[in-house]
């Protein structure tokens, strides 16, 4: 069993070795330009994001939980370490990788990965929009205050890569548009912006190598704040982006093992100095598009860009940015959901709220885990305030014992104690005899359509007996399921017969 779920994703019908290499070298193009742009976000020399992906790539096709995903140095990582290196420096993020990586492992062994479970669907489609929304953006300093040449070759790359497909499949069209418009700028120099006006290519191979900093614990305290945020974004934006694939293929993934996996390839890519990364959606959409559904292409898109920046370094440098530009678009109408704009009509309106707030703070503030957390809190809190308005509460009259008899149906929580509490009627008398007052009526709360379900429910309950017979009733609390009387009996002190 062991053996087979080490060789998961290596082998199978869906795999076909020469389109998954394929579809791994789109992957790495599409890498490039977002290494670089993030690792100078970061406030660090383009190799250390190059050489990171890489590592992350090989380890992660092997430890990792979920085939056919890209994982690299990624840009919601690179924004959590920024600050780091602007006030200690790289050592530090090296340190702060390491640490970042272990602390994911530990995540996975401790199964974190399952409050996953707690992100709803809303709050997936407006992730997977938001993310295109930004990969487009990041497009845009390319495309702005260029000569007409560039928009010229970006037109001609999108042909390609959308046109081609239609006559000729045998090579993914994106490989095409680059090999096309690079030769174009090579034959013909026009002034357009090339891949080493990104920032200096590596010229070697990484070696391994700790951070040079003392073990005290005056660096722990620096380094692990930083830390603890890089493994929470990386981890959220990995098994979000593992979701949007299993719901692309298909298929399942282990997000336990992907967590694991994930700290891994980080651990490694600290000790080679390099900054930490996660899965990226916007190239594992582009991987999945051309074919990758296997380990393979994962490898293929670290190793080939290994081969890309140190052995065929003039190559990359010659490369267009419009290229690339034309790749990264075409993956941004890829990964966003189209469906999602008819369904903001046919979906109910808290959902699409849900959605549209995603994309809101995801846009706003370039930050996915703000987003996700709006959504998954919006999701909460409305799903609360559903369930809460389910709670019915039928007031009846015994004629013949004359008691006053609460039928209640719905779940009893947090967000609906109070409107339990609102529906008892506390001065409730039975009809005067002669000159006699009116004496309070017996009191029977049936509860067998209801479920208590925490802390705030048994405080309710309690509130409710308290009153009532404070004011004289005899308190029945009536056909409590054997959960709630267990949770009511555990927590509460409630002076009424249980029947």
């Amino acid at each position: 069993m062991a053996l087979a779920s080490l060789m998961s994703g290596w082998r199978g019908s869906t795999v076909s070795p020469v389109r998954e290499c394929l579809a791994g070298m789109v992957a790495t193009f599409a890498l490039i330009p977002e290494v670089i742009a993030f690792a100078s976000a970061a406030g660090v020399d383009p190799s250390v994001g190059l050489y990171a992906s890489f590592v992350i790539s090989v380890v992660i096709a092997f430890a990792g939980g979920r085939p056919a995903m890209i994982s690299a140095a990624a840009g919601s990582v690179a924004l959590v370490a920024a600050g780091l290196v602007h006030t200690h420096g790289v050592q530090y993020l090296f340190a702060a990788t390491l640490l970042c990586g272990a602390i994911q492992v530990a995540f996975g062994l401790l199964r974190v990965h399952v409050l996953m479970r707690f992100v709803a669907r809303s709050v997936r489609t407006g992730f997977v929009n938001a993310l295109a929304i930004l990969i487009f953006y990041a497009q845009t300093p390319h495309m702005i205050g260029v000569s007409w040449q560039t928009y010229a070759l970006i037109a001609l790359g999108l042909a390609i890569i959308y046109l081609v497909p239609k006559a000729f499949t045998a090579i993914p069209s994106p490989l095409i548009c680059i090999v096309v418009l690079t030769v174009i700028v090579t034959m013909y120099p026009m002034p357009v912006e090339t891949v080493a006006d990104l920032g200096r290519l590596p010229d070697g191979l990484p070696t391994p190598g700790f951070p040079h900093l003392p073990l005290t614990l005056q660096t722990l305290g620096v380094v692990a704040p930083y830390a603890f945020a890089m493994a929470m974004v990386g981890l959220l934006e990995s098994l979000m982006t593992a979701r949007v694939v299993d719901d692309m293929t298909g298929t399942t993934s282990n997000k336990r093992r992907e967590s694991v996996g994930l700290g891994l390839a980080n651990f490694a890519a600290g000790a080679f100095g390099g900054i930490g990364g996660c899965g990226m959606i916007g190239q594992t959409v582009g991987n999945v598009r051309y074919g990758g559904r296997g380990r393979l292409s994962t490898l293929m898109a670290g190793v080939f860009l290994l081969v890309l920046i140190v052995a065929l370094r003039p190559f990359i440098a010659r490369i267009p940015v419009a290229a690339l530009v034309a790749i990264m678009i075409m993956v941004s109408i890829s990964t966003f959901s189209w469906a999602s704009l008819r369904e903001l009509v046919a979906h109910p309106k808290l959902a699409s709220t849900v959605m549209l707030s995603t994309v809101a703070v995801v846009v706003a503030t370039s930050d996915l885990a703000a987003g996700v957390a709006v959504g998954v809190l919006l999701s909460g809190v409305f799903f609360a305030s559903n369930v809460s308005s389910m709670l019915r509460v039928e007031r009846t009259l015994d004629p013949v014992s004359g008691a006053r008899k609460y039928v209640v149906r719905g779940e009893i929580f947090f967000a609906s104690a109070e409107l339990l509490e609102e529906s008892i009627d506390y001065d409730d008398s039975a009809e005067p005899s002669g000159a006699a007052p009116a004496p309070p009526r017996d009191v029977v709360i049936d509860l067998r359509g209801a479920h208590l379900w925490d802390i705030t429910s048994v405080g309710s309950v309690e509130t409710i007996v308290e009153k009532l017979r404070a004011r004289g009733h005899g308190v029945t609390l009536l056909g409590l399921n054997e959960a709630s009387e267990a949770l009511l009996r555990r927590h509460g002190d409630v002076d009424a017969t249980i029947a």
